[in-house]
C-alpha cells in the first residue's frame, strides 16, 4: 500500500510466526506431537523502510482474503484474523511443506 489517511507512509500488512513449533522425535505420542506442533502467529503493519527484502516469501492462497486493512480496526477482528492465520500456518506445518519457514532465524 502506498499510504492511507491513518498511515501516510508506504506500508505492508505482514503475518509471521511469533512462537515456533517445538522439536518432535519418533518416540513421542500423538497427543504430545499435537501439543508441540502449535504455532503462534502475529500480524503487523510495517513501514516499507523497516522491512528487509530477502529471497524468502510464503504465499498462502487464503492469506490475502483473511488479512485486510479492516482487520486492524477492532481487537475482535484482529483476533479472528490471528485465529485464521494460525489455522493456515498449522496446516502448512503439519503437511511438511516449507520447513524453513517454521524454524527460528539464526543471526
Amino acid at each position: 500500500m502506498l499510504g492511507s489517511k491513518e498511515r501516510g507512509y508506504g506500508h505492508a500488512i505482514v503475518a509471521g510466526v511469533e512462537r515456533y513449533p517445538l522439536k518432535i522425535t519418533k518416540n513421542m505420542g500423538k497427543k504430545r506431537i499435537a501439543k508441540r506442533s502449535k504455532v503462534k502467529p502475529f500480524i503487523k503493519v510495517i513501514n516499507y523502510n523497516h522491512m528487509m527484502p530477502t529471497r524468502y516469501g510464503l504465499e498462502l492462497e487464503n492469506l490475502k482474503s483473511v488479512l485486510t486493512v479492516d482487520s486492524f480496526k477492532e481487537p475482535t477482528q484482529r483476533e479472528e484474523a490471528k485465529k485464521a492465520i494460525k489455522k493456515l500456518f498449522e496446516e502448512r506445518y503439519n503437511s511438511g511443506k516449507n520447513k524453513w519457514f517454521f524454524s527460528k532465524l539464526r543471526f
